[in-house]
């Protein structure tokens, strides 16, 4: 086992939480789904998330994280997962619009890791998550022409949620840690970029506008470096349950 640098842990974990309420929005999705393509495709991204967080998992605990706390024997605040994924209680558009840039927003920051001792695994996920971004953009599409309006709405709460998660745009090549660190090989500032390039293209020539997003945030004075967002709100006690595997045991008690 190798030592990470100091901010490399809170980095990871809020990958790591991300992905586990990414599985935990999924599965929710995946017999509520306008159509069985869509229901297979939230139950196989459940899947592989799952996948992923028990690997990073893995990691966190050889970096001293105690095995009970990350799989969920902890409270809501707890949790590092970008805020987008607090609650998604509104129609597909709205999930959609949600999952899909908190999954870009989490992969991007995967792939800037530069540790040999992660390769394997980084490619590995890699493979998983070009599926899950490419259902996502071409869903996207469809629905920018179907309902713009919901789409904009929700994009416009969703985009700076996930930017927060990247990080601060005050993190550049001579500000970043982790980047400083040689843990990232780009800094925030420029995994933003390209984010924010991303959603612009996929959405030019539709009737979503872009333009109301806050491009900017979050401010660097408000931004939680430990919990990777500019707010206090967290998951709620339900999530937490399902997630540590409370409600299985009353089952298996009973």
């Amino acid at each position: 086992m190798s030592d990470w640098p100091e901010p490399a842990v809170d980095y990871v974990q809020a990958i790591t939480d991300t992905k586990i309420l990414l599985g935990q929005r999924y599965a929710q999705w995946s017999l509520a789904g306008p159509s069985l393509e869509d229901d297979i495709g939230g139950a196989s991204a459940a899947q592989e998330e799952i996948g992923h967080v028990r690997q990073l998992v893995r990691e966190l605990e050889g970096q001293g994280r105690d095995p009970d706390w990350l799989n969920g024997d902890r409270e809501p605040e707890e949790f590092a997962n970008a805020a987008s994924l607090d609650r998604i209680d509104g129609n597909w558009a709205e999930y959609l619009a949600s999952i899909a840039p908190t999954d870009r927003a989490a992969w991007y920051m995967l792939d800037a890791i530069d540790r040999d001792d992660l390769d394997g695994l980084i490619t590995k996920i890699g493979e998983d998550e070009y599926f899950h971004l490419e259902y996502h953009d071409a869903r996207l599409e469809t629905l920018a022409d179907e309902d713009p309006e919901t789409i904009q709405a929700t994009l416009e709460e969703t985009l700076p949620q996930a930017l927060a998660l990247i990080g601060p745009a005050a993190h550049d090549e001579s500000a970043d840690p982790l980047y400083d660190a040689g843990f990232t090989d780009r800094p925030a500032a420029e995994l933003r970029e390209a984010f924010a390039e991303h959603y612009r293209e996929l959405f030019a020539d539709t009737d979503v506008s872009l333009e109301a997003v806050d491009w900017d945030a979050p401010p660097i004075g408000e931004w939680d470096e430990t919990r990777r967002r500019a707010d206090a709100g967290a998951i709620a006690e339900a999530d937490v349950t399902q997630i540590s595997g409370k409600q299985n045991e009353l089952f298996a008690m009973n």
